[in-house]
């Protein structure tokens, strides 16, 4: 199993590959390929990304069948079943880097923004909870000189979003915090820019 710092390197290569239009030729999803899986799996990165279709994290990082443990969902939020699943990837894989990927112009941060401004109680339940979810974060951000600058104002509160979600995983969970204190697994917080293709790694470990 690959350590964190070299599964981040081979992310970050190979979505520089995806953003310059080299994509790996290796017979990555071929019959091979899923014969090689029968066996098991051992990815060696979990992404717990948004659910965006112009966000799917196989390709923006250009990896193959087996590689990734990919969790989507609207607005990459936090919630038990989301917790619950990284945990079972890095207790059953061993696997130990954990990437929040959010993306530029994230509809779920900005819909969660067009509540605060315009309250709707015409969303059903279950949209309701995703908005929730995001919105103590976003809410920060009301009562700064950003809310009078939209485009400043949904840069900002889709990174802040990213961060919390990568701080509740840190924080959340005595799984993940015994596997971070004790055999290195590190949590990131990414960004994909959906006008280059880059992905920018801007919270690594809380530490930026």
């Amino acid at each position: 199993m690959l350590s964190p710092t070299d599964a981040l390197e081979r992310l970050r290569t190979g979505n520089r590959r995806f953003a310059s239009e080299m994509r790996s030729h290796d017979p990555l999803v071929g019959r091979d390929r899923r014969a090689e899986l029968l066996a098991g799996q051992a990815p060696f990165a979990i992404i717990l990304g948004c659910s965006d279709s112009r966000v799917p994290a196989e390709i923006v990082f250009d990896q193959g069948l087996g590689d990734l443990f990919v969790i989507r969902v609207a607005g990459n939020i936090i919630a038990p079943s989301l917790v619950g699943s990284v945990e079972f990837a890095a207790e059953q894989f061993g696997t130990r880097l954990v990437v929040v990927l959010g993306h530029t112009n994230c509809g779920a941060v900005t819909a969660t923004l067009d509540e605060l401004e315009r309250p709707s109680g015409s969303r059903s339940p279950n949209l309701r909870s995703i908005v929730d979810r995001i919105r103590p974060t976003v809410e920060e951000l009301r009562h700064t000189d950003l809310w009078h600058d939209r485009p400043t104002l949904l840069h900002y509160a889709v990174r802040a979003n990213i961060r919390a979600s990568a701080a509740q995983l840190r924080h959340g969970s005595q799984i993940l915090e015994h596997l971070i204190a004790h055999e290195g697994l590190l949590i990131v917080g990414a960004e994909y820019s959906l006008e280059t293709g880059l992905v920018d790694f801007f919270d690594e470990n809380g530490r930026s």
